[in-house]
């Protein structure tokens, strides 16, 4: 059985490092904040609306994360080809995250799996309710809504060599009332690739949550609460005590 991760989330707007609540920023805290060594990945993704002379802060954090950090880190944000996957994996980046731009262009999951190995290719999408119940995948910050079913863009992404699948809730994130583990099951009921839940997160339970009722590889928090070592150890000791077998 493969060992269970648990990922910190970590989004810059126009350079600057954000908790995010619905994708708009309401708090702002610092690097310092983050204890790189203690959690299992770091995902880090560039929210800029309109990137610009950002984009620039924005990689010179994407290198100073890669040159302190052990644990693999993914990038992702604003990625429209293979020169964008070329220049962060350049920076220091194991895996790229691509979100809009896989869904304006969805071949460029099979060109990037083709170049760089699917293990390098994390498919990101952001999905929502829609009004007849279901779930339907939002592109463009969460503003278009793309008609198809998170489902079956997850097995697409993996049928074109996406190694991996990140969902993120909309309507869950920032809430910290838990992830929406009926989408996040889903998601990866329908796919053999794992699979990485973002948005909601609280508490340990969550965590566990994630896991068992999700059927999640990995669990995300963006909740600055649980950046520093000490509150990772007691997640994880927390999730081993009650049968999640852990990195």
């Amino acid at each position: 059985m493969l060992r269970k991760r648990l990922v910190t989330v970590l989004t810059f707007n126009e350079g600057v490092l954000f908790r995010t609540r619905n994708f708009i920023p309401d708090y702002r805290y610092t690097l310092n904040f983050v204890d790189a060594w203690s959690v299992d990945e770091i995902i880090v993704l560039d929210i800029t609306r309109e990137p610009g002379e950002y984009r620039g802060y924005f990689e010179e954090a994407v290198s100073w994360f890669a040159s302190q950090c052990f644990v693999p880190l993914t990038v992702g944000g604003g990625v429209r080809g293979l020169d964008d996957f070329e220049r962060l994996l350049g920076l220091g980046a194991d895996k790229i995250a691509v979100n809009s731009g896989a869904v304006e262009r969805p071949e460029l999951i099979s060109e990037a799996s083709r170049q760089y190995g699917s293990q390098c290719v994390v498919l990101s999408m952001d999905a929502a309710r829609t009004e007849g119940g279901g779930y339907a995948v939002r592109s463009h910050f969460g503003a278009r809504d793309t008609g198809m079913p998170p489902d079956a863009w997850a097995r697409k992404g993996q049928e074109l060599g996406a190694g991996e699948i990140l969902v993120q809730s909309i309507e869950r994130d920032g809430m910290l009332e838990g992830y929406d583990n009926e989408l996040n099951n889903l998601v990866s009921g329908a796919v053999d690739i794992p699979v990485l839940g973002c948005s909601g997160a609280g508490n340990w339970e969550h965590f566990e949550d994630g896991f068992k009722e999700g059927g999640l590889s990995a669990v995300c928090t963006t909740n600055i609460y649980h950046f520093t070592e000490s509150s990772i150890a007691s997640a994880k000791l927390y999730l081993k005590q009650n049968g999640v077998l852990m990195r």
